[in-house]
């Protein structure tokens, strides 16, 4: 991910597929190593599903 970053002209991530059993854990060490925010999170398959990210509200859903 950090080499990816490094040689793209990205300013953030989208998650998505969060709708199913994934928790979405792995974008912390993402996040970590290059620095770049979450920027949206999708929850669903409808454009609707597609909201802004929230920490608090995604650290609560990992733990839940």
């Amino acid at each position: 991910a950090k080499a990816f970053a490094e040689v793209t002209d990205i300013d953030g991530y989208v998650l998505t597929k969060l709708d199913g059993t994934s928790k979405g854990g792995v974008i912390i060490g993402i996040v970590n190593k290059t620095k770049l925010p979450i920027k949206y999170i999708g929850t669903g398959e409808k454009i609707t599903d597609l909201q802004k990210f929230n920490a608090k509200d995604f650290v609560d859903a990992i733990f839940e």
